[in-house]
């Protein structure tokens, strides 16, 4: 079963095309944003580390991070494949996720990058009601998207993992364009 991780900038559409994949799939949907509201609101450990850099909407700690992950890719539900928004957002832990797989004996297939323009990011953000996606926050996590998250598109390139599709298309378009090059692939 697949192994795949799902890109893009704020209001790219990856929560609406991770869980429309994975039910086409039947794959878990890891999707960190969740993981992470979920132990701070259960004020774990980890959440608590995580809670003060998600408030003022700057990237978790990659330690932390990778701790989320591996505890995630430990349960019994990802043994058959699984779909992961949210993560890595930068080159160093799109590495780590491979040293994480590696040790935990598994491989990614494929990383999914919805490409959208800055301009339909902040529009979707801003038609969206959530708590996150107040201007500031939506602005800072834009600039933080293309600092950091860019180069991993070029290291899953590198890899040939890369799958470049049109995020700004209509919501159906978008999970076609997936869904042919999953199968070409």
């Amino acid at each position: 079963m697949k192994k795949l991780i799902i890109l893009g900038g704020p209001g790219a559409g990856k929560g609406t095309q991770a869980q429309r994949l994975c039910h086409h799939q039947q794959i878990p949907l890891i999707s960190i944003g969740d993981l992470l509201r979920e132990a701070i609101a259960a004020q774990t450990t980890l959440g608590q580390v995580a809670h003060p850099y998600v408030e003022k909407g700057e990237l978790v700690p990659d330690q932390t991070m990778i701790q989320f992950v591996r505890q995630r890719l430990l349960e019994s539900d990802v043994n058959r494949g699984w779909l992961m928004e949210g993560y890595p957002r930068t080159a160093f832990q799109a590495e780590e996720l491979d040293f994480l797989l590696d040790d935990l004996g598994q491989k990614l297939d494929w990383a999914i990058y919805l490409q959208v323009s800055e301009e339909v990011s902040m529009n979707r953000c801003f038609q969206r009601s959530r708590a996150d996606d107040d201007p500031k926050i939506v602005q800072r996590r834009i600039e933080l998207f293309y600092e950091r998250t860019i180069p991993i598109l070029e290291y899953y390139e590198y890899r040939q993992r890369l799958l470049t599709i049109d995020g700004a298309k209509e919501v159906t378009q978008v999970q076609q364009q997936i869904l042919q090059q999953l199968t070409f692939e």
